[in-house]
């Protein structure tokens, strides 16, 4: 491939590259040091990439909880469906270093099973 070939072919590719993985983020901002687990009612959910998301209440407050990505969730057993909004479930992570109402769920217990997002 010739470099003026070559500049070309990663210009277009980096142009069609979906907008989800440009954007995808590493695990950074979140304290691995403060673990915690809550158990609360599913107030909305999202199945799409680049990772799941669910909306929570719990110990009165409302949390915005990062899943693992659709496939992965799939391929533990954990459908959009366990994870609708009105069903109740504990999870287990690390609250965001700067977004007091967010974090990063390592498991998930859905209907008495628990699911390992990582």
């Amino acid at each position: 491939m010739t470099s003026i070939t070559r500049r070309v072919f990663l210009s277009l590719a980096a142009a069609l590259a979906p907008a989800s993985a440009i954007a995808h983020h590493g695990w950074g901002g979140y304290d691995t040091s403060k673990s915690f687990t809550v158990t609360g009612k599913i107030l909305k959910s999202t199945f799409e990439n680049p990772h799941c998301e669910i909306e929570m209440e719990a110990d009165g407050k409302r949390w915005h909880f990062i899943l693992a990505p659709p496939s992965r969730m799939q391929a533990r057993g954990a459908t959009a469906d366990l994870i609708a909004p009105g069903k109740t479930c504990t999870v287990f992570g690390y609250p965001h270093t700067s977004k007091p109402d967010e974090a990063r769920i390592e498991y998930i217990v859905l209907g008495g099973k628990r699911i390992e997002l990582r």
